[in-house]
């Protein structure tokens, strides 16, 4: 199996797991809490089956990849991305995409605002955190923090009966059940949330109220922003519609009735996005930004 080396704990090395498939323009996915790279297999399949090259990976702590007890910071996440990006070549491409979904978000928005937008052609935000999650005096528009600690101590408590409530509102059973998804969708994102890492399932939540702004206003590339009106674990108003806005020239995609995980129960709304966005021109896209 294919790992990128991207630091050492004691005796042994931290090591990501990813995959690379197809041919043509690359596109680089990153998965969300709390499961891997795996997940995007709706969107995987599509973009190979349109010609493009696409990377996965499962993020530290998470799915096949090492289990540090450390590095559970979106600096870290960056650098590990970098890492990825500069062993594969694709920096030697100029014309990667990046992809996140919910944490998978931060990660584009770090790395573009510590790295730069050398080699990346375009970037998509999925029912992503960024831009700044936490209500404070200068950002109002957050959410309570006391709700992130519920969530830590819920998960400090007992991560398993957290992850079977936590899945209920990522892909809002009550009322998707049956029609958008189902119960073994469910139980098998329950299964790859159990094999995660205890420390990486308590210290990403921290993560997920990091200040993104900085970086958003760095971004410089043609941007997507896709969001579910009814995202009960990233609602959009605090998330999706403020990136929109705060990336120059963003195009945001509302998805009527989508929850959290619209990357499956909405597969063929987002994919159609993202293929439609991925085809086009950068000069266009650029000249309808200005």
């Amino acid at each position: 199996m294919p790992y990128v080396t991207v630091g050492k704990e004691n005796s042994g090395n931290i090591d990501i797991y990813y995959e690379d498939h197809g041919s043509g323009k690359p596109v680089v996915l990153i998965h969300g809490y709390p499961l891997n790279g795996a997940f995007w297999e709706k969107q995987t399949a599509a973009l190979l089956n349109s010609g493009f090259r696409v990377i996965t990976y499962d993020r530290r702590g998470f799915g096949q990849s090492s289990k540090p007890t450390s590095g559970y910071n979106y600096d870290t996440f960056a650098a590990d991305l970098r890492k990825i990006v500069t062993q594969l070549g694709l920096l030697d491409f100029s014309e990667f995409a990046l992809v996140g979904f919910s944490m998978g978000g931060g990660e584009v928005a770090r790395y573009i605002g510590n790295y730069g937008s050398q080699g990346v052609s375009k970037a998509v935000f999925i029912s992503s955190v960024p831009p700044y999650l936490i209500e404070t005096p200068d950002n109002p528009e957050g959410i309570d923090g006391k709700t992130f600690e519920g969530i830590k101590q819920a998960v400090r408590a007992d991560r398993y009966a957290f992850f079977t409530e936590f899945f209920k509102n990522f892909y809002n059973t009550d009322k998707l059940m049956g029609t958008k998804i189902s119960e073994g969708a469910v139980q098998a994102s329950w299964n790859v949330a159990a094999k995660a890492s205890a420390t990486a399932s308590f210290e990403c939540v921290d993560t997920w109220h990091e200040d993104f702004r900085r970086n958003l206003a760095s971004v410089n590339v043609p941007t997507l922003v896709i969001h579910g009106d009814a995202d009960r674990i990233v609602p959009i108003s605090a998330s999706g519609q403020r990136t929109a806005k705060m990336v120059l020239g963003a195009r945001l995609v509302v998805v009527k009735d989508g929850p959290h995980a619209i990357i499956w129960t909405h597969a063929d709304e987002v994919n159609k996005e993202i293929l439609s966005f991925l085809r086009e021109e950068k000069k266009q896209l650029l000249t309808a930004a200005a």
